[in-house]
């Protein structure tokens, strides 16, 4: 219960801007500025009991507290290790990262290429740190995680053996920002050992908050050329390496002076005419320097004196910086791998280039509600979530038939949190997604969930590549003006998992999810003393005895005699208080029982209920699986969203996920009473109501 109005409060505060790159979440509820002033005020080092020094911040395995590997760890602050400890020197630098004992190169070469966007790095690197000024052991920086900003605080001790740093450090010995970047990191995936493993756009993009895309140049699209070039007057960053096929060919230089399995940086795309044609050209930079292409195009080649001399002068600078010019042909010959790391809006401040629209859409596989798996599962299949994207603005230059307009997409689907449960033994699952067009006539239609016949008998229009077990999978889209169904899922359904659904577009695209509408129509049958027969009312006089008013318990036991002469259905018996909630839904005059004519509508009611039970039933095996009980709510009149259905599946579902007969009929009775009740509240229509504690209680307790 707590979880959930907790959650709520979250929702509420993201929308009033809280985790946005100008206002990050407090990680822990840690503020850096109240704690560093209390430290000062108090003349002490901080140390952080989010994060302490201590066996568990390094690891749970292969760094665990008996692990060879973490035995003679001192944890020491940078006072500790040298006489005049910089938090950076001279610039932050890719010339600053050196790994340590920990296999997180991933990491290493993400904050590496950061070094050269030195906008993006000082919203990571929050600035007026150091050891001089205000120092107090504390320092913080600012994360991207699955759509929110955080800012994360860490006490400086660092994890060392013989006197020198365990982990990432800087070639400078006196340096210290990219450790203590390093620690915060850990900090927020639970462990250092967490860390272990990954890929260099997972740090990308909790050091952005963009959305990575990754393309095998023998593989590559047709319009490749034109995918760089947007990307650039986006401002995304744009990575590019050659493979290597063994260790011996690390960072191994090529007889043109490229160097083997090393990440460079593209930084520019140009058309120049050569000898009365055009020519592809990208400005490429090695961030190590020195080394440079000397094909052609590379600096003073003699391609330069073939061009307009203006646009040489503009483009060929010469310089031994690192930087070069190579022809879009001899990049594909020559690199195998490009990778492209798409910012969001809200990334770059420049008004000078063309952003990408964003939305971002947080959602959970659920078991017994919404982890329904790939289409290989039809049954569960249509349970996922699903969210309509509405693409009515083509991009400026599509191309293509001017009758069919095209438009732009980028989709990525990512998994939350697994490196924290890596030491509970989850690993990564196995997740895509698929698009399908939604058919005209159901266009406005956006209340429930499109039916598993929908599934049946439509093929989706576009999808994610093989279901893997990445953080992320993404994938360029190009698609027709039109309304599309996204549907995320596990490869195996009753997985669960919190995930995230971004969709960049070129023009602004409207998103939403289905069935996140809550209504209610309920069958209530009209019963008036007149209409009932005399074997009716004679066994309700049996029953309730001399008073003619039906008490919980004698509506417990004539609900059980029933029941128990049933083999069609299963059913533990209806206990006391689901029997005191009926008649509270339909005690109108508060005395605790229930009249002939209230006990005949309720019969009417569980009749109903059987009813509905018997036709979901489809495997006829007594009870209904928690996916099934979509579609009787459905017949029962109850339109709910997924967060509703999944709180339904864990109050009333086995551990089997199974529902039987008494439990489905509480769940409709509780719903009912749920809906009567608000809508007695909710005096003007406007679907919210205004409780005191004192009136929620009583409500509640109902």
């Amino acid at each position: 219960m707590a979880s959930v109005a907790f959650k709520l409060v979250r929702e509420k505060e993201a929308l009033e801007g809280l985790g946005s790159n100008r206002n990050a979440v407090k990680y822990l509820k840690q503020d850096f500025e109240a704690l560093r002033k209390q430290c000062l005020q108090s003349g002490t080092l901080f140390k952080d009991e989010e994060f302490p020094a201590c066996p568990s911040a390094l690891g749970y395995n292969v760094l665990g507290p008996y692990s060879p590997q973490t035995q003679g760890i001192i944890w020491k602050r940078p006072t500790d290790l040298v006489a005049n400890p910089q938090f950076i020197e001279g610039g932050a630098t890719r010339t600053d990262i050196r790994q340590g004992a920990l296999g997180d190169c991933w990491l290493l070469a993400a904050i590496a290429s950061l070094t050269l966007d030195q906008e993006i790095l000082n919203r990571i690197v929050p600035k007026d740190q150091s050891f001089q000024k205000d120092y107090a052991g504390i320092f913080h920086f600012q994360f991207w995680q699955y759509g929110e900003w955080v800012d994360v605080v860490v006490d400086d001790r660092l994890p060392t053996r013989n006197g020198q740093l365990l982990f990432l450090h800087s070639e400078e010995r006196n340096e210290f920002w990219n450790a203590l970047l390093e620690k915060a990191y850990a900090k927020l995936n639970g462990s250092y050992e967490a860390l272990i493993g990954g890929s260099t756009v997972e740090g990308f993009e909790d050091f952005t908050g963009g959305i990575a895309e990754a393309y095998d140049l023998k593989k590559a699209p047709p319009d490749l050329y034109k995918i760089i070039q947007k990307a650039l007057g986006a401002g995304s960053l744009l990575g590019c390496s050659i493979d290597i096929t063994s260790s011996a060919e690390t960072e191994a230089i090529t007889s043109k002076k490229l160097v083997k399995g090393h990440a460079y940086s593209i930084t520019g795309a140009e058309e120049v005419n050569y000898r009365g044609r055009p020519e592809k050209l990208l400005r490429i930079r090695n961030p190590w320097g020195e080394v440079e292409w000397t094909g052609a195009w590379s600096d003073n080649a003699p391609e330069w004196n073939y061009i307009d001399p203006q646009q040489k002068k503009a483009l060929d600078k010469q310089a031994d910086d690192g930087e070069f010019w190579m022809s879009f042909s001899d990049f594909q010959r020559q690199f195998t791998r490009l990778e492209i790391c798409n910012l969001t809006p809200d990334t770059l401040s420049s008004d000078h280039i063309h952003k990408w629209d964003m939305t971002l859409l947080n959602g959970k596989w659920q078991r017994g509600s919404t982890a329904g798996g790939c289409q290989n599962y039809p049954a569960t299949y249509w349970t996922n979530p699903q969210f309509k994207i509405c693409l009515n603005e083509p991009d400026d230059d599509h191309e293509g038939a001017a009758s069919e307009p095209c438009c732009t997409l980028l989709v990525g689907l990512m998994q939350k949190n697994r490196r924290r449960q890596k030491k509970m033994g989850e690993g990564l699952l196995s997740i895509g997604y698929s698009l399908y067009q939604v058919p005209k006539e159901l266009g406005n239609q956006t209340d429930v969930h499109l039916s598993r016949e929908f599934f049946l008998t439509n093929r989706p229009v576009a999808r994610s590549d093989t279901y893997v077990n990445l953080r992320e999978v993404s994938n360029r889209l190009h698609l027709p003006q039109g309304e599309y169904l996204i549907v995320p899922s596990t490869f195996e359904p009753f997985k669960d998992g919190e995930f995230c659904l971004r969709i960049f577009s070129e023009k602004q695209a409207k998103t939403q999810e289905m069935g996140d509408v809550v209504a209610a129509n309920p069958y209530e049958p009209h019963v008036a003393g007149k209409d009932i027969d005399n074997e009716f009312k004679g066994l309700f006089q049996k029953l309730s005895g001399e008073d003619c008013e039906m008490t919980a318990n004698e509506l417990q036991t004539i609900l059980n005699r029933v029941i128990t002469k049933r083999t069609d259905i299963k059913s533990d018996g209806f206990n006391i208080n689901t029997c005191r909630e009926m008649i509270s839904l339909l005690d109108n005059h508060g005395t605790g029982t229930l009249g002939l004519v209230e006990f005949k509508i309720l019969w009417m009611k569980i009749q109903r209920y059987l009813k509905i039970y018997k036709e979901v039933d489809t495997d006829f095996s007594g009870t209904i699986d928690a996916h099934e009980m979509r579609n009787a709510l459905k017949e029962a009149g109850f339109t709910l969203s997924n967060k509703v259905q999944h709180s339904i599946a864990i109050r009333y579902a086995c551990s089997n996920l199974t529902i039987d007969f008494d439990g489905f009929v509480a769940c409709m009775i509780r719903l009912e009473t749920l809906f009567k009740m608000f809508q007695m509240l909710d005096k003007d229509k406007h679907g919210t109501v205004q409780l005191s504690l004192a009136e929620w209680l009583c409500c509640a307790l109902v």
